[in-house]
């Protein structure tokens, strides 16, 4: 199961392994395939890199529900201002992102970069917790949110019932996990398709907000930064859950070796994806206050069912199926990225040899696609699945801060590293330090749910030396093991 790195790749029926001695397959075009390796193909264009960022930074959130940055800043004017400083703090970590993929031209996002700045350890933990509970837990949330809302126009009056949210949730993820497991070019191309409606979807409710501010509609402007002070831990909180409505930046950079021509389209793709994103949750956010006062938007359930309703009659109940297909967009973008992580910490030797294998004809890492199928199906049906995520959303930003200070370290470690892209320092600088702020501040805001995510990701390190470290393994447990 779990091992040292392989030392030859090798065909297995209809799979091969990527794994060479030990060391991350290189996907340039200038070294060529060797005979007889079937590896993943670069299908990621310019625009296909657009509609990843875009359709998985853009799910259910800016639709349903961002009266959390609006109750803990206390103003309309501090919560507008939070949305667009979010929107800059998240394109400075993504322009660090970009660095680090134009000049590390492997898959594998976080795990590869710790990997290549801070050794094994710390990259083993960081996917041990993704594979086991990040990843199927945020896959279930998202989910859900999808059932509930494409079952939405069915059940307008009355509770949906919890049974039939979970069942179409399960078709909508064995649907995912088939179409990624099927082919990496219909994937993208549903993707793109995707982010055209979530942009669609957004554009439904800032025209009609424009048009309400040509009209004079401004009165919830009027004096927009009074209202209930923003408590010392308030405004921090309330940045807190906006870099998390933003997050999904770096989804691109774990599908690295599949883009084409990386030095320019990663940058372009990251640039060009935050600028549409942080201007469009703005404007989402002003047409709101064009319709919705304040105290009205913190008692809505759904924000953007609550403004089309008022503004745009019996055209209201398409908000439901945009914001499904948005869930849905964002579910195929996460399980797209994330499986090229498990792919290549099992090409590294981290995760168990058959992660690492390609289908022959599909070209698609299929066990690395289906093996969160079970996980996130057990997360589906059993356990308070927010809870969970509340318990682990600090090591998403704990290690995502330990990746951005990696690229400050390895600016010295390797200094001659070819850096086709570079940010000046002061940028990954000011994210590291922004993340780990956010990270101590859940620490001492939150000690019972951060302390029992803490101690998951511990587990990690025991695990390390139990299943990587340890060579002499007795021969029942290598059996166990599957070795």
């Amino acid at each position: 199961m779990f091992r040292k790195a392989a030392v030859t790749t090798v065909s297995n029926g209809r799979y091969l392994q990527g794994q060479a001695n030990g060391k991350l397959l290189s996907m340039d075009s200038s070294q060529p395939a060797q005979e007889g390796k079937v590896v993943l193909k670069k299908k990621v264009t310019l625009l296909r890199g657009i509609s990843i960022i875009i359709g998985t930074i853009i799910g259910a959130g800016i639709f349903i529900s961002p009266k959390g940055i609006l109750k803990n800043t206390g103003s309309v004017g501090m919560s507008l201002t939070v949305w667009t400083v979010c929107g800059i703090l998240s394109l400075f970590g993504a322009l660090c992102y970009a660095e680090l993929g134009t000049c590390i031209k492997k898959s594998g996002g976080h795990y590869t970069y710790i990997l290549e700045a801070f050794g094994p350890l710390p990259a083993f933990v960081r996917v041990w917790v993704e594979l086991l509970i990040i990843r199927p837990a945020a896959t279930a949330v998202i989910s859900l949110a999808f059932g509930r809302y494409i079952l939405e126009p069915f059940f307008m009056q009355c509770e949906i019932p919890e049974l039939a949210i979970k069942l179409i949730t399960a078709v909508g993820i064995t649907l995912v996990m088939v179409l990624n497991s099927t082919s990496v070019s219909w994937s993208a191309r549903i993707q793109i398709f995707l982010t055209f409606c979530k942009l669609v979807a957004i554009l439904i409710i800032i025209v009609p907000g424009v048009i309400q501010l040509i009209k004079g509609e401004t009165q919830h402007f009027k004096n927009a930064f009074a209202g209930n002070d923003a408590s010392v831990m308030g405004l921090p909180l309330a940045f807190y859950s906006g870099m998390y409505a933003y997050s999904g930046w770096f989804y691109l950079n774990f599908v690295t070796e599949e883009v084409e021509n990386p030095e320019k389209n990663i940058p372009l793709a990251i640039c060009i994806s935050m600028i549409i994103v942080t201007v469009g949750y703005v404007l989402t956010n002003v047409a709101y206050f064009t319709t919705i006062s304040a105290g009205e938007l913190l008692l809505s359930k759904a924000v953007a069912v609550t403004f089309a309703e008022r503004l745009m009659g019996n055209f209201s109940l398409a908000v439901p199926v945009f914001v499904a297909l948005s869930c849905f967009g964002s579910m195929n973008g996460g399980i797209f990225a994330v499986s090229r992580m498990f792919f290549v910490a099992s090409r590294e030797g981290h995760l168990p040899e058959i992660l690492s294998m390609i289908h022959v004809r599909k070209h698609t890492p299929l066990p690395a696609v289906i093996v969160l199928h079970p996980l996130t199906m057990i997360m589906l049906f059993n356990g308070d699945l927010y809870s969970l995520l509340n318990f682990l959303s600090f090591a998403r930003w704990l290690f995502i801060g330990l990746v951005v200070a990696g690229l400050i370290y390895l600016r010295y470690k390797r200094p001659d590293m070819p850096r086709p892209f570079k940010v000046p320092l002061f940028i990954p600088a000011l994210f590291s330090f922004t993340c780990l702020f956010m990270v101590a501040l859940s620490l001492y805001s939150d000690p019972v749910n951060t302390g029992i995510g803490f101690a998951i990701t511990l587990t990690g390190v025991p695990a390390y030396y139990l299943f990587i470290v340890w060579d002499k393994k007795p021969r029942w447990f290598r059996k166990l093991l599957g070795k």
